[in-house]
């Protein structure tokens, strides 16, 4: 059995019986490919048409079944024609659906490096709130989706662990916080708080810091965006609270920053492909470029688990990289 015995019965039906046309259709003659025909049927011992004289009538159920099979086959053959074609072949476009945070703050070195790699791939970057960027990801209308929360919650993807990171404090250069050693949620409790909308970067490691220390949060302004945050602190209205990638000591010079890994539990940022879904190579390389233990084959490896709890048991060993 080959291809070309394939490809001759499907068009053979797909032109209505009539063999002539399928002929054409296959690049071969007439008798050729009556002889494809009748050489699949006797590798096979069936007879897959009902025949009146020369002239095919319809298929048997044996042909029907055989016919079935026959698509599917050669719909994967072309699945295998056109990975070749897309890794011979580096154009293309990556859509990438994240968070404000990691658009604004960890992306734009890896989008520089990756442009400088792949000129001719074109990059579409959705920002949405952790949830949406999600879904984008889970309706295959994006590639990749980076995102701190939401992403693990949708059973068709495939999230991997790219980074740990913690909070500062960010406060005026005036401020009586500006001058503290040691940071406590008792202190920070006693000022009013600027921070992240809540499903946003992390913000349930603040709340949960508090309510695990017995204290209420004075909580009076939230933002989906640390610049915007940063801003209502320089006004004086408050202590922000953000993530500590997003304070820039030379942009930020106004501002005094102070760790505060020791009051809030790390988050971990996360990447999630869509499952069963075909990745060209140039998606391996931008995961890479994102987070470097994330190598082609650790990304196969993990498209192969199971389920979320096999994954997850998978990076228990890894060494994830903190910011």
């Amino acid at each position: 059995m080959n291809l070309q015995q394939l490809r001759s019965l499907v068009e053979v039906v797909r032109h209505n019986l009539n063999i002539t046309e399928a002929a054409d259709s296959v690049c071969l003659s007439q008798p050729g490919i009556s002889k494809q025909l009748k050489q699949l049927e006797q590798e096979l011992q069936l007879t897959l048409f009902v025949r009146k004289g020369r002239n095919l009538t319809e298929l048997t159920p044996a042909g029907k079944a055989i016919l079935a099979k026959a698509n599917e086959v050669l719909s994967k053959v072309e699945d295998i024609y056109q990975i070749a074609r897309e890794c011979n072949n580096q154009h293309g476009v990556l859509s990438i659906a994240t968070t404000h945070t990691q658009a604004r703050y960890l992306l734009p070195t890896v989008v520089g490096q990756f442009i400088n790699q792949f000129p001719d791939v074109n990059l579409n970057l959705q920002q949405g709130t952790p949830k949406q960027v999600a879904k984008l990801a889970s309706q295959g209308d994006v590639d990749i989706a980076i995102a701190t929360e939401a992403v693990e919650h949708f059973e068709n993807l495939v999230t991997m662990p790219c980074y740990q990171w913690n909070r500062c404090v960010v406060v005026k250069k005036d401020h009586p916080l500006a001058e503290c050693k040691q940071l406590t949620l008792a202190g920070l409790a006693a000022y009013p708080l600027i921070t992240y909308v809540y499903g946003y970067t992390g913000r349930y490691k603040v709340d949960e810091a508090f309510v695990a220390a017995e204290l209420q949060s004075n909580i009076i302004l939230t933002a989906v965006d640390a610049d915007v945050i940063k801003t209502y602190v320089r006004l004086g209205l408050g202590v922000g609270i953000i993530a500590n990638m997003a304070f820039d000591a030379s942009e930020d010079k106004d501002l005094v920053a102070l760790n505060a890994s020791d009051l809030f539990g790390a988050s971990v940022t996360h990447i999630a492909l869509m499952k069963d879904r075909f990745i060209r190579e140039y998606i391996y390389r931008f995961i890479t470029l994102f987070a470097p233990h994330l190598t082609e084959e650790v990304v196969r490896r993990a498209m192969l688990c199971s389920d979320a709890k096999e994954r997850k048991a998978m990076f228990e060993d890894f060494v994830i990289p903190a910011y």
